[in-house]
């Protein structure tokens, strides 16, 4: 048995209601881990949902405490030929009002009223809101599994019989099956079959937890610069404060001052979008870093080759278009759910025997501070 703490149900539910959101995922992220701990400990070292889970949140934890990405969206539109474009037409405007700018401001304050920098906090925190939203539901049902077990019986079937009928995302049959099947692999000797319930009960869940995160992660990838309208009155408050009634056909909408904003807000979403998207779209694991829009290398386990499980092959079938290879699994629009599931399908399927991913997120000092809330020193 492991040695690792288990999460009770009253943990899990003090960590929900924690409201702020960096120091939450760190709990959240170590919980993961210790519940996968305490399943791996029944049904054998290899990944079950929980160990995925783990590195998911912490790379969560990135995005969420967003100085990095803050840094990313500021380096990647330094040069963007859109900020360039702005600020040319801008200068051209302000000589033909008598005014004159030196490019050195023009460029601060173009880039200071598209305010990219606002667009990394949205995604992290549409981000967090995905991250607890899982946890309080999956997390949770997790927890109460593992603290079934503990008192023998029908754990899954306890679990189930508190969960709501029909499919995501409203529905929980998927969870309910998903714990069904850890029960078995739970009480199958036979590695092969047990390795097949293992990943088909790790694909319920996941496939559950993308359908659910939809809105969060749509939110994410798409986190706006500022409105049209709030981006001029910021470039009229640093490029001509107090104006005159001569220059307010530079001011009135409609006017050729409109037409640079638009332009600018059009391009920084576009650059912010694809920034966002190479950001979210890349997960630490300890085997190395995964690029989610690259395919997934690898060999599958043995076990897992050829599944003879029906439902298990009738659940790959319908994520992978590709069920012979990792060819294609790419995901080069995370927003798309089943792009993510294809390339989730595969990560599950090729690392599920990957007995590192069962290593603890945070070292022994970090996970000290974590369980003491306090703030943990060094990289995260």
């Amino acid at each position: 048995m492991t040695t690792t703490p288990v999460p009770t149900l009253a943990a899990v539910e003090a960590i929900c209601r924690q409201g702020e959101p960096v120091a939450r995922n760190l709990r959240i992220t170590q919980a993961y881990h210790e519940l996968s701990a305490a399943l791996a400990a029944r049904a054998g070292a290899a990944a079950n949902w929980c160990t995925f889970a783990t590195w998911a949140s912490k790379q969560a934890g990135q995005t969420i405490r967003g100085h990095d990405l803050a840094r990313t969206i500021e380096a990647g539109l330094g040069g963007a030929e859109e900020v360039g474009a702005a600020v040319a037409r801008l200068g051209e405007l302000l000589r033909a009002v008598g005014r004159v700018a030196d490019r050195s401001a023009l460029v601060a304050a173009v880039r200071e009223a598209a305010s990219p920098v606002r667009a990394a906090e949205r995604a992290g925190e549409a981000v967090a809101r995905g991250n607890l939203k899982v946890f309080e539901e999956i997390g949770h049902q997790f927890a109460r599994f593992v603290a079934a077990l503990g008192e023998g019986g029908d754990a899954a079937g306890r679990v189930a019989s508190g969960l709501r009928p029909g499919p995501p995302p409203d529905g929980q049959d998927l969870l309910a099956a998903a714990f069904a099947g850890y029960g078995r692999v739970i009480a199958t000797p036979a590695r092969d079959e047990r390795a097949e319930q293992l990943l088909l009960a790790n694909l319920r869940i996941g496939l559950h937890e993308q359908t659910r995160l939809q809105p969060e992660i749509t939110q994410a990838l798409d986190a706006p610069v500022a409105h049209p309208r709030e981006v001029k009155a910021r470039l009229l408050a640093r490029l001509l404060p107090g104006a005159p009634s001569r220059l307010r056909r530079f001011q009135d909408d409609g006017g050729p001052l409109d037409d640079v904003v638009q332009r600018l807000v059009d391009g920084v979403r576009r650059r912010v979008r694809e920034i966002l998207t190479e950001h979210l779209m890349t997960l630490e694991l300890p085997g190395g870093r995964l690029h989610l829009g690259r395919d997934i290398l690898g060999v599958c386990p043995p076990q897992l080759l050829d599944p003879r499980d029906r439902e298990l092959c009738e659940l790959l079938a319908r994520i992978d278009p590709v069920p012979d290879s990792t060819a294609g699994s790419a995901a080069r629009d995370w927003a798309d759910l089943p792009q993510r599931m294809h390339f989730i399908g595969e990560l599950f399927r090729a690392r599920q025997e990957d007995a590192s991913l069962l290593a603890a997120p945070f070292d022994a000092d970090q996970t000290r501070a974590i369980r003491e809330g306090r703030m943990p020193a060094g990289r995260l």
